[in-house]
């Protein structure tokens, strides 16, 4: 079966068809990479997999990353540490099964604290509600490309500390205290404008909104002016609705997108295998590369 996809907004995501995960071969996995680094995110529905072989094809991607310390800890799928479980049931004992629960999670970044953050992640559905637990996606090329060039300007040499202190949830990670002073909360720096290492695209690095901050302004300053660049980051037009199906898996690249995630009916369940490839590159400034 040969390989065929469309776009799904103008702004990012490809629907992918003809390409079975559980075969995936080189020259298939060659063909899935170029589409993905064009448009950011792809959809492969019907997907009919184990969880070695989604953990196969994860790692064609690259080197995985353990599960994050969420608010529940870090929950790994039985006999895959590498594998990591995003589900809102629990065990006899009342202790959460997964991460992140059925509450919404907020627009973010994945690990975005870090100082190399992971290059890209990846959702299986499992077991979904009947209503509810979408996951939108956000272009960060197009948020920029949509903004004034005064504010790109402005932006474009400055950079946000990334607050690690909270999961998207809004969970406290485990080990954390809370903090909501963003001045003071514990987060690495990032340029706010980055070129993508792989395609030279210029895109937005954003993270999360809760306890972002950037240096060298006062705080009153640094709210006004981020709450300006989220108002272009999570615009209708550079944002993607993904309604899941069961056996949908879903990849992003988590240098150019932020994503978030509706909430659903508590009494219901959805279970996800989530993958996460390690960071291969820290986030550098268009700034600095175009003065090299």
């Amino acid at each position: 079966m040969s390989i065929h996809f469309s776009p799904i907004t103008p702004a990012l995501g490809a629907a992918i068809q003809g390409i079975s995960l559980a075969t995936i071969d080189s020259a298939q996995f060659d063909a899935l990479y170029r589409i993905w680094q064009k448009h950011h995110v792809v959809v492969l529905r019907g997907q009919a997999l184990t969880n070695p072989q989604f953990e196969r094809f994860s790692a064609m991607l690259g080197e995985l990353d353990p599960p994050p310390n969420q608010g529940a800890g870090r929950k790994s799928v039985p006999g895959h540490a590498n594998l990591y479980v995003v589900s809102n049931r629990k065990n006899g004992a009342g202790e959460p099964l997964g991460a992140l629960g059925d509450g919404e999670a907020l627009w973010h970044t994945d690990m975005s604290y870090l100082a190399r953050p992971p290059f890209a992640s990846m959702l299986w559905a499992i077991e979904l509600p009947e209503s509810g637990g979408d996951t939108c996606f956000a272009s960060m090329p197009a948020a920029l490309r949509s903004m004034p060039d005064a504010l790109v300007e402005r932006i474009g040499r400055l950079a946000i500390k990334h607050d690690g202190t909270y999961d998207s949830a809004g969970f406290v990670r485990k080990g954390m205290s809370p903090n909501d002073d963003p001045m003071a909360s514990v987060g690495t720096t990032h340029p706010i404008v980055i070129e993508q290492p792989e395609t030279g695209e210029h895109t937005l690095y954003l993270g999360r909104r809760r306890n972002a901050y950037i240096p060298g302004l006062s705080l009153p300053e640094s709210e006004a002016l981020l709450d300006r660049v989220w108002q272009y980051a999570t615009a209708p037009q550079v944002v993607l609705r993904h309604q899941w199906r069961l056996g949908d898996v879903v990849l992003w690249n988590n240098l150019t997108t932020m994503h978030r995630r509706d909430a659903f009916p508590a009494d219901q369940f959805r279970t996800l295998h989530r993958s996460q490839i390690k960071g291969r590159y820290v986030p550098t400034a268009t700034a600095q590369k175009e003065a090299a």
